[in-house]
C-alpha cells in the first residue's frame, strides 16, 4: 500500500516513480522539527525566572510545535494509517497524545512566566514533546523508510514545508485533527493567528529570537 498522495500530472508516459521530485523529505523535516523544539524547551527552561527572555522563547515555542502538530496530522498520520499494518492504532495513539500536548501548550501560553504554576507547564511541555519525538523515532519513523519510497517521502515532504507555512501559530485543541477536515480549517485559523501575531508584535520564529 503506498502512501496517500495525489497522482503527479501525465506526462508522456511518465510514470510518479520515475521521477524524483527536489526537496526534503517528511521524515527528515519531522525530525528537524523534534530538535529544534527540544532546543527550545531547553532554552526556555534555562531562561527562568528571567520573564524578559522568557516570553519570547515561549512565544516561539509555542508557534513551532503547533505548526509541528498541525503538519503531523494533516500528513504523517494518514500516511502511517495508509502503509503500516498497526498503522490505525499507532495514528489514533499519537492523536490523543497531541492532544494532551496542545493542552499544556494553551497553558503555556496563556499563563505568565512569574506565576507560580510556570515551571510545572513547562516541564510537562519539556516531557511531553521527548516522549513524543522518542516515539516517532523508534515506532514510526524507521518504518516509513522502509514502506515508503523516497519519492513518496519527498513529495510528502514538500507538502508538510507548506503546511508549515500555512499552520496555526497558536494551540487549537478544539479544531479538527484529520484530513479532509484539518487541511482546510488549519489554514484558514492560521491566517488568523498570524494577523494576531503582527498586531501583537509576537515573536514565531527562532531565527527571529
Amino acid at each position: 500500500m503506498s502512501a496517500p498522495l495525489p497522482p503527479l500530472p501525465p506526462a508522456f508516459a511518465v510514470s510518479d516513480n520515475d521521477v524524483l521530485p527536489g526537496g526534503r523529505n517528511m521524515v527528515d523535516i519531522l525530525v528537524d522539527d523534534h530538535h529544534q523544539i527540544s532546543v527550545l524547551c531547553d532554552r526556555l527552561r534555562e531562561s527562568l525566572p528571567d520573564s524578559g527572555a522568557t516570553r519570547p522563547l515561549a512565544d516561539v515555542l509555542v508557534a513551532m510545535l503547533s505548526r509541528h502538530l498541525s503538519a503531523e496530522e494533516q500528513y504523517l498520520y494518514p500516511t502511517v494509517r495508509a502503509v503500516l499494518p498497526d498503522g490505525a492504532h499507532l495514528a489514533d495513539q499519537e492523536l490523543a497524545e497531541d492532544m494532551e500536548i496542545l493542552r499544556t501548550l494553551k497553558q503555556l501560553h496563556s499563563t505568565t512566566p512569574d506565576e507560580p504554576a510556570y515551571v510545572g507547564i513547562v516541564d510537562t511541555v519539556t516531557r511531553q514533546l521527548r516522549r513524543h519525538a522518542q516515539r516517532a523515532s523508534h515506532e514510526v519513523f524507521p518504518r516509513l523508510r522502509e514502506m515508503c519510497s523516497d519519492n513518496e517521502l519527498i513529495r510528502l515532504g514538500n507538502r508538510v514545508e507548506i503546511a508549515h507555512e500555512a499552520a496555526p501559530t497558536r494551540p487549537h485543541p478544539a479544531t479538527p485533527a484529520t484530513p479532509p477536515a484539518n487541511k482546510v480549517l488549519d489554514p484558514a485559523v492560521g491566517v488568523v493567528d498570524k494577523v494576531r501575531d503582527v498586531l501583537a508584535g509576537r515573536t514565531t520564529w527562532p531565527e527571529d529570537l
